[in-house]
């Protein structure tokens, strides 16, 4: 199937230096492209755009953030992890 594209100069021109590097068509490696973004939603939200990690372990805020969600707890929080014990 033909069609038209309108895409980067700069992008385009890099894809085609992989492409000569790699012995292969433009045609094929934006298949190539294509292909492997169509084929791996994993990682993914519903929208096409990356998904924030979640982390499934334990644990939680300290107690100064859960009394107060102020930023000047968040900041006090975060400098008190930051001390390296002796």
């Amino acid at each position: 199937m033909r069609t038209t594209l309108d895409l980067n100069d700069s992008l385009v021109a890099k894809a085609k230096a992989l492409a000569a590097k790699e012995h292969t068509t433009l045609t094929n490696l934006i298949e190539q492209g294509l292909a492997l973004r169509l084929r791996s939603p994993r990682g993914r939200s519903s929208r096409g755009r990356r998904a924030l990690p979640v982390f499934a372990g334990t644990g939680g805020l300290t107690a100064a953030v859960k009394d107060s969600l102020t930023h000047r707890a968040l900041l006090d929080a975060v400098d008190e992890g930051d001390e390296v014990a002796p």
